[in-house]
């Protein structure tokens, strides 16, 4: 072959590769929310890698930063987990504690115009949509309990994140594939029977199962509720988030029409929540960990976007703080040495001082964060009104004091991260995504933008708003010109009856089964009820049976 054939050779390769990569198509989407995380706690948790690990000084996302988000709720530009999140699954800002539920409207605050003929229209999801028109797999993973805000708002509608009496059995009926997370003591038997009807492992504080289950589709729960922080997990009892993550996508890649999957790093917002840096900085890293999982899944795959992006942030915290003198010129050890002799959460280092007693509580203190306590801070503990193992009488301590707030405040005057609330914040968030298409979401971009890319990205046809009219139309508009009429049973549950000539159909809320002339037929999407509005929301084709 001559130079110039060769070279035309090379050339076309190139070519080739280049219209073979705009021609990929993706089949699976995995988002991964790390919660309540603002890019300060990212920034600490690579320095603390990099301190503790010289030849780490990058996180597995570093190479897919690529924009900032802009989240907010419907009349509010600092959302809680269950607005936010409901807004990237759905396209819809909705108001603090809503998941996947359309917001009354607040004309004088709304951000965005709402409808307040909607209020209260439960949304169909990308999750929903995917499994209902695609016949892709689904998959859920947190670390969380299963109907905390994030999981919910991909699977689940209603008006009060509380309601868990509410979100747990759609959750449960929206027959995901594969749900790893916390909250065992959640599932009831209802729902655990039903699960393992329809051939389902279900599988409760059960590791070994977790790992060795030859099944596709599996619940798989650890402890009652939120499982362990990461620097507290038993490794023996719970698996890390990375596992979990590398779990469910062995299970879910096992459908040919490929799948959907949300990853939450659920208590990063938690640590936030109790301005415990090393609590945030250790979980973020656990994050990272999966996040490594399904961008070397990807990369391999060819077929499949990630997503990672926080809901919101948290705590305002920031590497320096007034309570450290000269803050501003301080080593990398001595902005990270203290902090990195923490071998417990504060979480974890509370649980363990309800166990010691008064005179052992320096020894405690020192074995795991190397402190040495103070008298002053020994007797700050002492007087807290919770800390069971006290010399001191009720009617000594201090009313309203706390081991929590006590002991986080004794570990961040050790180390230099400075924190403006316990609460939520309104900053944007990252935004990392690896894209095997030229399509890869890119700059500052709202979270109604996200969710219109997650949708792209899905390869969806059809829109939202439409399939929310479908699977969730309100019931006097479905059962038009029939006898209808709504009753409680003996446990205060609302059932819908419609009678039709000679056939009979009765509708229970938060399921996917209904009778027809008594008899059970089951649903691909859930029955939804209202009580604000006393209204069922439901499939349109259910006029069909009568």
């Amino acid at each position: 072959m001559n130079k110039r054939n060769l070279l035309f050779f090379v050339f076309s390769i190139i070519i080739g590769t280049i219209l073979a990569q705009d021609n990929r198509q993706v089949k699976n989407v995995i988002l991964m929310i790390p919660d309540g995380t603002s890019l300060a706690s990212v920034s600490s948790a690579r320095w603390y890698q990099w301190y503790n690990n010289p030849d780490k000084p990058s996180l597995n996302i570093d190479p897919y930063l690529c924009g900032t988000v802009l989240t907010y709720s419907s009349n509010a530009p600092i959302g809680d987990s269950a607005p936010t999140t409901s807004c990237y699954m759905t396209g819809v800002p909705s108001r603090a504690g809503w998941v996947a539920t359309y917001p009354v409207a607040d004309q004088l605050n709304d951000i965005i115009p709402m409808n307040p003929m909607k209020a209260y229209q439960p949304l169909m999801t990308v999750l929903e949509a995917a499994k209902l028109t695609q016949d892709k797999a689904t998959g859920l993973v947190f670390t969380c309990e299963f109907p905390h805000a994030t999981p919910a708002d991909c699977s689940s509608h209603s008006y009060d994140r509380g309601k868990y009496e509410w979100i747990a059995p759609q959750m449960v009926h929206n027959d995901l594939n594969v749900v790893i997370g916390g909250g065992a003591g959640l599932l009831d038997e209802k729902s655990k029977n039903y699960l393992l009807g329809q051939g389902y492992g279900v599988f409760q504080n059960d590791i070994a199962n977790f790992h060795n289950y030859s099944g596709n589709n599996m619940w798989c729960l650890f402890a009652d509720r939120d499982m362990a922080y990461d620097l507290d997990r038993d490794p023996e009892k719970e698996p890390s988030l990375a596992e979990m993550t590398s779990k469910a996508i062995e299970k879910l890649s096992a459908n040919e029409n490929g799948f959907f999957l949300m990853v939450e790093g659920s208590k990063i917002d938690w640590a936030a929540h109790s301005n415990d840096p090393i609590a945030i900085i250790t979980d973020m890293l656990a994050f990272d960990q999966a996040c490594g999982v399904a961008f070397d899944f990807a990369k391999n795959n060819g077929e499949t976007v990630v997503v990672v992006v926080p809901d919101h942030g948290n705590s305002g915290i920031s590497i320096g703080s007034n309570h450290c003198k000269g803050y501003g010129k301080l080593t990398k050890d001595e902005l990270f040495k203290n902090v990195s002799r923490y071998k417990i959460t504060a979480n974890g280092l509370i649980g363990r001082l309800h166990n010691t007693a008064a005179a052992d509580i320096k020894s405690v203190f020192k074995e795991y964060t190397g402190i040495e306590l103070t008298e002053e801070d020994l007797n700050n503990i002492l007087l807290c009104e919770d800390y069971s193992k006290s010399e001191l009488s009720n009617e000594e301590r201090m009313k309203g004091t706390k081991l929590n707030g006590v002991v986080s405040k004794i570990l961040n005057s050790n180390t230099c991260f400075g924190f403006t609330t316990t609460g939520h914040t309104g900053e944007e968030v990252f935004l990392a995504v690896y894209d095997p298409t030229p399509n890869r979401l890119m700059g500052h971009v709202t979270n109604i933008r996200l969710n219109q890319y997650l949708f792209e990205s899905m390869g969806l046809k059809t829109p939202l708003t439409e399939l929310t009219d479908t699977y969730f139309a309100k019931h006097p508009a479905v059962f038009e010109g029939m006898k209808y009429t709504i009753k409680q049973d003996n446990d205060q549950t609302p059932i819908l009856e419609v009678k039709n000539k000679k056939n009979t159909l009765q509708l229970r809320p938060n399921t996917n089964i209904v009778l027809f002339n008594g008899k059970e037929i089951k649903l691909n999407s859930l029955v939804i009820y209202v009580d604000q509005n006393n209204t069922f929301y439901l499939p349109r084709s259910l006029r069909n049976y009568l």
